[in-house]
């Protein structure tokens, strides 16, 4: 079996830079199992956003959404990095129309145009690639006072 060990170790130092990113050193993780990560981790709060782009791609809403929270975060190493989040996100005042950054969207003011959702996203992220992928993007409406 030949193997191209200059990608293979290209690949692996990639991974291995960006899992420092996300679990503490001497970690016990595995490749393939999942686990917890903090929500307030820079990659994690960048997935939700990756999330948050494919959710607002695919709405019929007139305004954008934005994440106001990441409840829970998961993340699994399978070639690459699986994010698993419970996000919630809510309705800005910025028009779909306009594009403008997330970042300088404010949330809703107007009572009967606030809207907040509950969400499941998985995004895969290969960084040796500069690739992601957002096969799971599940939203419903929080129906709870």
């Amino acid at each position: 079996m030949a193997v191209n060990l200059p990608c293979s170790f290209t690949a692996l130092c990639c991974l291995a830079l960006w899992s420092t990113h996300v679990t503490p050193p001497h970690s016990t993780i595995r490749p393939g199992f999942p686990v917890p990560v903090n929500t307030n981790n820079p990659e994690v709060r960048r997935a939700a956003r990756f999330g948050v782009y494919r959710y607002n791609n695919s709405s019929n809403d007139l305004f954008l959404f934005k994440e106001s929270q990441i409840k829970e975060a998961m993340v699994q190493i399978v070639r690459g990095l699986k994010y698993m989040l419970h996000v919630e996100i809510k309705r800005t005042v910025c028009e779909k129309r306009d594009h403008p950054s997330l970042d300088s969207c404010h949330f809703q003011r107007e009572k009967n145009l606030q809207q907040m959702l509950r969400c499941y996203f998985e995004v895969w992220i290969t960084p040796w690639t500069h690739k992601v992928h957002i096969p799971v993007a599940h939203c419903h409406q929080d129906l709870s006072p």
